[in-house]
């Protein structure tokens, strides 16, 4: 204790099993390793601060929004037998909140290992994933737990709710866009309407829920083989799927249209959909230039880019 620590996160998108994860059925998701957030924890002489997009000022100030970081703050100071020690807390994230990129997962997991290291505890990773879950379970309520084993993974997870969360084999190399529809997600509308959806028509909607489960289990083996052409095709019949169940919007049926149409391999939503976030898989760095150009001229708001198993980074 005593020395400056850093504790690092990183964004998270659903692969594949959107929607389909909650009535059981598989789902991967993605660690996006170029898209972080961080935490520095630094000695003072008095106080515990934190500064941070939302807030700045003393811990003990921070409000009803930032209630679970400060259960879990409290809780580690607590398990350190740490309460009145000083020191300032800074969180940085290129993370947007409310995108289904797992912001407030990776700011409990980068708190967590920022905090294990300056008070120099040993952090095993289920002792991480647990920690992580103080905060997650005030700001969601009852979390899957997907988005913590993400941010705080370098390979994909394959999760199946209530069974099984895994790090999975990963030898794909190719380039995947992230971009950002310009429209908050509606996840809990979404999640609604799904169920709506099932009640009203129970054969084809069933029908579609398994077909997303299927999809999954052929991306985990395009992504161990790799095989970067299948997986692009599994998107656009995941996409094509999702739209049937009603979370899609005219703005990502168009935006995952122009990705195609401009030399993408797949391209699908990710996340709770009506909004948020689409992806697109790209076999090389000038189509990936070339689809990040198109789906901002196309009306995405904000690209990112994420290169599988190669030293070159997109720029």
């Amino acid at each position: 204790m005593g020395q400056t620590a850093i504790g690092k996160s990183n964004a998270k998108i659903i692969l594949i099993g959107d929607h389909s994860v909650v009535y059981g059925q598989p789902a991967i998701a993605l660690p996006l390793p170029s898209v972080t957030t961080r935490v520095v924890m630094a000695p003072t002489v008095s106080g515990q601060t934190i500064s941070s997009r939302y807030f700045d000022g003393p811990i003990a100030q921070m409000g009803q929004n930032l209630a679970g970081v400060a259960a879990l703050i409290a809780t580690l100071l607590n398990r350190f037998d740490a309460q009145d020690t000083p020191f300032a807390m800074t969180i940085t994230s290129d993370l947007p909140a409310e995108r289904g990129m797992g912001s407030s997962a990776a700011v409990a997991v980068a708190i967590t290992r920022a905090m294990y290291h300056f008070f120099d505890r040993p952090l095993t990773r289920d002792l991480l994933l647990a920690t992580a879950a103080i905060a997650e379970k005030i700001t969601h309520g009852n979390p899957s737990g997907i988005d913590a084993a993400t941010v705080s993974s370098d390979v994909p997870i394959w999760f199946v709710p209530h069974q099984e969360t895994l790090q999975i084999p990963f030898t794909l190399r190719g380039y995947l866009v992230i971009a950002d529809s310009g429209i908050k997600g509606q996840t809990g509308q979404a999640v609604a309407a799904v169920a709506r959806r099932k009640m009203a028509f129970p054969q084809v909607t069933t029908q579609q829920i398994q077909r997303l489960g299927e999809l999954s289990h052929q991306a985990r083996t395009a992504l161990a083989a790799p095989d970067l052409m299948h997986l692009g095709q599994i998107m656009t019949d995941a996409q094509d799927q999702l739209r049937g169940l009603g979370v899609s919007s005219e703005e990502l049926d168009q935006l995952t249209q122009v990705a195609r149409q401009n030399g993408a391999l797949g391209a699908k939503l990710t996340g709770g959909g009506m909004g948020g976030c689409l992806i697109a898989l790209c076999p090389d760095l000038a189509t990936t230039h070339r689809v990040q150009a198109s789906l901002l001229a196309a009306g995405a708001t904000q690209t990112w880019t994420e290169a599988f198993n190669l030293e070159e980074e997109p720029q």
